[in-house]
């Protein structure tokens, strides 16, 4: 039987996600572990990750498996092989790649996290349709990934996307990176906790609720919890996520002036407060739009896709790397102006009708000689 699936591997802070995807992006099977600490050795990070493979490889069966993709949160070199910098684990200039490949055998892509989110949510979710897409992630900080005429754009190092580091505020906050103002220190889910908590330990009147919530303990506070007070109609709250949503449509507007998208996908955990959050991004937006009322506005939305999508967009960007056949990033121009696929059936069958020792022949040749 031919080689039908392919396998992502999502590696985050706490945990290593894998999953075994087919071609219309749905996860067939799951599997976890938790990700070893960041003192751990290079070599423990990766049996980690062969393991989480054997798990869903033994699930759906020998020669199912065609190629692996890794979505790392880090810098991923150009050559899509090497992980420059992961500030949660030990890789530094780490030649992932070909570590896993002599250990699983198959085809392996690496790429940063939020390119393989990015390209998830423009081939099977909220960017589905649109040629140009710009997803930006509100997390602990901000992330981001850019697909362009049907393809990701990695810039010439491999290190695009890094959104949250843009500069919004002249010798503005601190920021982790060591520079001042960068847009994640006004519009992410540390943001949100940093200044609800200023309000509880300045023991406000207006976050009565928010300290009722965790037992007058700001430590205990977090975004879920003060997304969820605004859900159920706490003003504070409210007022806390349109700040953040605000600060989020002054970048998005800056991200327009550069790439001009048709479409701008919001993710990450901070989304989940929905329209309390896009709301008062849009209308930030559409005020601080370069050429506002002259220019056509990208659409802002939710991305659909959740916690799945860098699991399924490191699948599928393998897939895309492997079976060149598949034309997993082909695309043509829509009614619309957007794209839409071109994936035929013959198309797939040829694709998946190649030996799997053949197909990783084919692979070991082209990134090894």
């Amino acid at each position: 039987m031919s080689a039908a699936y392919t396998i992502g591997i999502d590696i985050g802070g706490t945990k290593v996600a894998g999953g075994v995807v087919d071609v219309d992006g749905v996860i067939l099977a799951k599997a976890r572990a938790d990700t070893p600490h960041r003192s751990t050795s290079p070599e423990v990070v990766e049996s980690t990750i062969v393991g989480v493979v054997e798990d869903l490889i033994a699930q759906v069966g020998p020669g199912q498996v065609s190629a692996v993709g890794i979505g790392a949160a880090g810098f991923v070199g150009a050559d899509r092989a090497t992980v420059v910098f992961a500030p949660h684990l030990s890789w530094r200039q780490e030649p992932l790649r070909d570590a896993l490949f002599d250990r699983i055998g198959l085809p392996i892509t690496v790429d940063n996290d939020a390119n393989a989110s990015s390209w998830a949510e423009w081939r099977f979710g909220a960017g589905r349709g649109e040629s140009h897409l710009v997803m930006v992630n509100l997390g602990t900080g901000i992330g981001g990934g850019i697909v362009l005429g049907g393809r990701v754009e990695r810039g010439r190092f491999g290190i695009a996307g890094e959104f949250g580091h843009m500069q919004v505020v002249p010798d503005g906050l601190r920021c982790e990176c060591g520079n001042r103002g960068c847009w994640e220190q006004y519009s992410s889910g540390n943001a949100l906790v940093r200044e609800a908590r200023t309000l509880l330990l300045a023991n406000s009147p207006v976050a009565d609720d928010l300290r009722a919530r965790v037992g007058g303990d700001p430590a205990l506070l977090t975004g879920p919890l003060v997304t969820e007070a605004a859900q159920a109609g706490d003003r504070t709250a409210i007022e806390l996520l349109a700040d953040v949503g605000r600060w989020l449509g002054v970048g998005i507007a800056n991200l327009a002036a550069a790439f001009d998208p048709g479409v701008f996908v919001i993710g990450g955990g901070v989304s989940a407060a929905g329209e309390l959050l896009l709301g008062p991004a849009r209308e930030t937006y559409r005020r601080q739009l370069t050429g506002r009322g002259y220019r056509p506005e990208a659409k802002i939305v939710a991305a659909q896709l959740g916690n799945d999508a860098g699991v399924i967009g490191a699948a599928d960007l393998a897939r895309a790397e492997a079976q060149p056949e598949v034309l997993a990033e082909a695309s043509a121009p829509s009614a619309d102006g957007g794209t839409r696929e071109v994936v035929t059936s013959a198309e797939s069958a040829e694709a998946t009708s190649h030996p799997g020792a053949r197909r990783v022949k084919w692979w070991r040749r082209r990134h090894t000689d």
